[in-house]
């Protein structure tokens, strides 16, 4: 079997593979979410066999820490580890001593001495600046419990800290569906930061999820994407590998419940992103159905 693609993760020069897993889908909170140990415990496993380096998880995400550290942490060299921060019951909470006790639950949960990548959940600037969070991460990294520091946002918010730099780390969404982030994307990488990519398949196919997606892929019917597809690969494959041709994505973080949905995009992965020519082609009709960068 053929290692994964691998990219540096901007300036922390960490080597990860450009499919990573998210953790998110091991929380098990809800109906829509059902998971029994065992078989999170070969998901995880079934992860690092495939080749996947990158694993991004959460504290508030149900049972995805305490599962990663009980299954995994004996194999905690084989993988990059990355985590966030600022959950408190029913909402967030946007001060240095909320985000310490996250640190410290985490650290618990997953069984380490440390994260490599610690990310505010989704803090606004004016959150960020009134409660001195980016003091706060790095008191964490003058620890040592935390290497690298790091932001999950939704994109608007992104400029501002891309120029401030404070940041080695941004996570967006984008997809070939969603590329409302792709300038984004290009200048914070151009300023030194990795980039981790979240819903680079567009939350999975329609009709597979439980998640109402239907709408997200009416612009792969309108760009008429299916044309593009070599025959038998997936649409996820597809948009997978298009969304890994962005140059300046560094990883896609992935999540299934599926063994098979995992062997699957490694496998897409590991074919590489589209080609040139096939790219140019595939933005080009999602343009003309109206899905274009801000």
């Amino acid at each position: 079997m053929s290692t994964l693609p691998e990219a540096t993760l901007g300036r922390t020069n960490l080597s990860v593979t450009r499919l990573g897993y998210g953790a998110m889908a091991l929380r098990d909170a809800t109906i829509k979410w059902p998971m029994e140990d065992n078989h999170a415990e070969a998901v995880l496993n079934t992860v690092l066999d495939c080749g996947i380096n990158f694993i991004d998880t959460a504290d508030c995400y149900g049972h995805s820490e305490t599962r990663i550290g009980r299954f995994l942490s004996h194999r905690r060299d084989e993988f990059t580890l990355a985590t966030k921060c600022g959950c408190i019951p029913n909402g967030r909470g946007w001060n240095r001593d909320n985000l310490f006790v996250g640190l410290e639950r985490s650290l618990k949960r997953l069984r380490t001495d440390y994260v490599d990548i610690m990310q505010l959940h989704g803090a606004p600037v004016a959150d960020v600046d009134s409660g001195r969070l980016v003091d706060a991460l790095e008191e964490m990294r003058s620890q040592g419990k935390v290497r690298w520091i790091g932001h999950s946002t939704s994109g608007g918010d992104l400029s501002v800290f891309t120029k401030r730099g404070d940041f080695d780390v941004f996570q967006i969404p984008y997809s070939g569906l969603e590329r409302s982030n792709e300038d984004r994307i290009a200048k914070a990488a151009g300023a030194g930061m990795g980039t981790i990519i979240r819903g680079g398949v567009a939350q999975g196919e329609p009709g597979e999820s439980s998640r109402g997606i239907e709408d997200r892929w009416i612009p792969w019917q309108a760009a008429q994407l299916d044309e593009l597809r070599a025959d038998g690969e997936p649409p996820t494959a597809f948009m997978l590998r298009l969304t890994l041709a962005h140059p300046h994505v560094s990883t896609t973080i992935v999540g299934s419940q599926s063994l098979e949905h995992i062997r699957q995009n490694a496998e897409a992965a590991r074919r590489g992103p589209l080609a040139k020519d096939l790219y140019a082609e595939a933005l080009r009709r999602l343009a003309a159905a109206g899905i274009s960068p801000d």
